[in-house]
């Protein structure tokens, strides 16, 4: 990793993709999507605690940023497609090394609590 003490926090690469990783369902999403497309009921299926709301303004915020592509299909009744964009798939090795990352910790985690539990 680079040495960045000297940027300002506006320049700094690692806040630029905050602000698109952010939400709290943003990788879960791209996670799905990453399986293949999948329409609007779908996603919701998956996702089960995701209000529709949260779910519509999450995938609009993906959209903006160009991780993901919407396809809308003039028909009765409206069908709409989500799937990766190229920039999409390119952050799928960043999903792969949190996931990694993820398994560790939780490991980590679950050795703390049983030694937490082991001392009283």
């Amino acid at each position: 990793m680079k040495n960045y003490e000297d940027i300002r926090i506006e320049n700094c690469p690692v806040a630029s993709v905050q602000k698109i990783v952010h939400g709290k369902w943003t990788m879960v999403i791209i996670y799905f999507l990453s399986r293949g497309t999948l329409r609007f009921g779908e996603l919701s299926r998956k996702m089960p605690k995701v209000t529709q709301a949260n779910l519509t303004k999450e995938l609009r915020m993906l959209e903006k940023y160009g991780l993901i592509h919407r396809e809308v299909y003039r028909e009765v009744p409206p069908k709409v497609e989500y799937s990766l964009t190229n920039l999409g798939l390119d952050f799928l090795p960043v999903l792969e090394e949190l996931e990694k990352w993820a398994l560790i910790y939780d490991k980590n985690q679950d050795d703390f609590v049983k030694s937490k539990l082991n001392k009283h």
